[in-house]
């Protein structure tokens, strides 16, 4: 998984509350069963005139020009709230966003982007309207930096401070997905396996000391 620890780029204001997964990657846009190829179907109701078709809706947010190349969301209360799924966390990182700034989240959409490497950062409905307002000025020329080392969200000359939970602020910064988290107690989980061995013996006889893998 990509680190996480300063991202500087266009950020994209999509100022609605309660968008949930379906609204962020539809149901039907969902054909796969890998990660890939979903960001193509990234908002798709919205993004595009009709469903199933590829015709850009010009007055959506990611398709004006000013909005070219953006990786940051800004989105108001419950964002992510709905289905569980993960795809919704796929489609968004496979599109580019590595950020999404909102004053709220669904609980398992927050959960999915640490484990997929999107930062999701609360701000205030207040704070997140400013930063919208300064940005929607030029976005090409007011890029948002993201620094989760100091937690400071900058836009040309104002910043806005936020918090992220620890354990969650250390999987971004390193890049851990929960494997790789996990595999930092290699060690560890070493030991037990070892002693467990001892223990159990008959759990790893070899298979020719059993028939069907019953021990003799």
């Amino acid at each position: 998984m990509k680190p996480f620890v300063t991202h500087t780029g266009i950020a994209a204001p999509l100022l609605r509350r309660n968008i949930d997964t379906d609204a962020i990657i539809p149901s039907r846009e969902m054909k796969r069963v890998s990660k890939r190829g979903l960001g193509e179907g990234l908002f798709a109701g919205w993004r595009y005139t009709l469903p199933g078709s590829r015709e850009l809706n010009p007055s959506f947010v990611l398709n004006r020009p000013e909005y070219a190349g953006a990786s940051i969301l800004l989105a108001l209360d419950n964002f992510g709230c709905g289905s569980s799924r993960e795809h919704a966390v796929w489609a968004l990182a496979e599109y580019g966003v590595r950020a999404v700034i909102a004053s709220g989240f669904g609980a398992i959409f927050h959960t999915n982007c640490i484990r997929n490497g999107i930062l999701p950062v609360r701000l205030d409905e207040i704070s997140i309207t400013a930063l919208a307002e300064q940005v929607q000025r030029d976005p090409q020329s007011n890029p948002v930096t993201i620094d989760l080392q100091t937690c400071l969200i900058q836009c040309g000359d104002l910043l806005w401070p936020f918090s992220l939970d620890e354990s969650a602020r250390h999987q971004l910064l390193n890049g851990l997905d929960p494997i790789a988290l996990t595999l930092q107690h290699r060690r560890a989980i070493d030991v037990y396996e070892q002693a467990r061995r001892k223990q159990r013996t008959w759990v790893y006889a070899p298979l020719e000391d059993s028939v069907e893998g019953v021990p003799l």
